[in-house]
């Protein structure tokens, strides 16, 4: 009866995992318009209808470190073994936004960002080589 239920367990926080890679795509690609909508109004019709990301970025860059931290069982992690490639795609871009505008622009709150991206990222790192040394 154990055995049931722990192999019930095991796979029971893998499918959740689709909806919350394809939460973390949209809202990348939400935040990369949000971004680029700002110059391109300013640009095409002479005036700026949305300010340049502040709070709504910080926001964003907090979604992939969530999915992370939910998944880090190592069935769940192996199950995200293809997403890995997107997720620090997105991390990488919310960090570099973050940390520009932060330092340069003075925006405070881009400082949740940078620490949101760089923790995802360590996350990533450790739940990597903890994979390789449970696969060895």
């Amino acid at each position: 009866m154990t055995q049931i239920r722990d192999a019930g367990e095991a796979h029971s926080g893998v499918p959740w995992l689709h909806y919350g890679v394809a939460g973390v795509k949209i809202v990348f690609v939400l935040a990369v318009f949000r971004l680029f909508s700002t110059p391109f109004s300013e640009k095409m019709l002479g005036e700026q209808w949305l300010p340049m990301p502040t709070w709504d970025w910080a926001v964003a860059s907090v979604t992939p470190l969530l999915l992370i931290v939910l998944a880090r069982r190592p069935t769940d992690w192996a199950a995200l073994s293809g997403e890995q490639t997107i997720l620090r795609i997105a991390l990488v871009f919310y960090l570099v936004y973050g940390l520009a505008f932060a330092a340069f622009q003075g925006e405070k709150v881009l400082w949740v960002s940078v620490a949101a991206s760089l923790a995802g990222l360590v996350a990533m790192g450790l739940l990597n080589r903890e994979e390789s040394t449970h696969g060895s």
